[in-house]
């Protein structure tokens, strides 16, 4: 669980005021050793031989003991209860509102200028659903108690925007749905387990415009990443956009796994149920032209986040990307 604190918290942690706002990808670096306290978090941090060899040391080191087969199946058919646990514990008060991000996606700031229009804009839907009459759709697959979808909706505060969201997590669901600023008439959300090729989504396939998956990849088993992602590509557009950031190989979250966690290559679960995988990013890349999207961003986002009370240097790996679906050949 504490992974999750982490990668939540330090995301937004150079983000936290309008005046020092963290510019995209990489204009904080440290040339300085000596200054490393001076700030929260470096970006690009360089990783030297000596740092990649140890952490595939501590990574060989937490794999040698594997949770038990019948666990394994455990966390697999009992994943939306673990959820649900885990939201029960921690309500609406676990994360802060994604603002960072339309730092790191800026194509959300600016939805109508950096997403492709689809054919049937200037047509009348042929069926009705839930915001078919909206300019803009958008999709956050695993949307929590929704602090990636309200930073949305304030920020475009229009009737043109209409953005869906589901979790696995009744609980959370719920949760967003009693948010003081919850209106089906911007937003739909709903339950529903995406690894599911059954699932029934409230739109058509290719209506989406942007297609959003922050952090809720690495839950899924990865035997089921590609179908997943397939699903979901049903959805969008042509010309839509597939918004990632998850965790990468060697992150700290990943190194500090103690034995007993380990379920398979780079796969763990935390103590309380919840699962997690680490990418590279050749694996994300091979994944996504798969599924014949087009490579428009894949970036490690290596940092370096401290505690400057504590003396503590944090190393994190994390990856962003965004992949885009072509127009269909004349």
């Amino acid at each position: 669980m504490e992974d999750k604190v982490f990668a939540e918290k330090e995301a937004t942690s150079s983000n936290n005021s309008d005046t020092d706002r963290r510019p995209r990808f990489g204009n904080r670096i440290l040339e300085n050793p000596s200054k490393v306290f001076e700030h929260n978090a470096w970006d690009n941090v360089d990783w030297s031989d000596e740092m990649e060899e140890e952490g595939r040391r501590r990574v060989s080191e937490n794999s040698k003991e594997q949770v038990s087969a019948d666990l394994q199946m455990k966390y697999e058919n009992e994943c939306d209860i673990f959820w649900n646990n885990f939201y029960k514990i921690h309500q609406n008060r676990f994360f802060k509102d994604r603002h960072w991000l339309f730092t790191e996606f800026p194509e959300l700031d600016d939805v109508e200028k950096n997403v492709s229009k689809g054919m049937d804009e200037t047509m009348q839907p042929q069926n009705e659903y839930p915001g078919c009459r909206a300019s803009k759709r958008i999709f956050e697959v695993g949307c929590g108690v929704g602090n990636t979808v309200y930073p949305i909706l304030q920020t475009h505060n229009d009737d043109g925007i209409f953005i869906y969201c589901c979790d696995i997590s009744e609980l959370a669901i719920q949760l967003v749905k009693e948010h003081e600023n919850y209106s089906q008439d911007r937003c739909y959300a709903f339950v529903g387990d995406i690894t599911n090729e059954q699932i029934e989504y409230p739109f058509p396939e290719e209506s989406l415009d942007v297609v959003i998956l922050i952090f809720v990849l690495s839950a899924i088993h990865p035997n089921k990443f590609s179908a997943t992602i397939r699903n979901i590509c049903k959805y969008l557009k042509p010309g839509g956009l597939l918004l990632f950031r998850d965790y990468g190989r060697y992150d700290l979250a990943q190194l500090r796994f103690k034995k007993g966690h380990f379920l398979q290559d780079n796969f763990y679960v935390r103590g309380d149920g919840t699962r997690v995988y680490f990418f590279s990013q050749e694996e994300l890349d091979e994944m996504f032209r798969k599924e014949n999207l087009v490579k428009e961003q894949n970036y490690v986002d290596r940092r370096l986040q401290v505690n400057r009370g504590r003396q503590l240097k944090m190393y994190r790996v994390w990856i962003q990307c965004k992949y885009r679906k072509p127009f269909r050949k004349s």
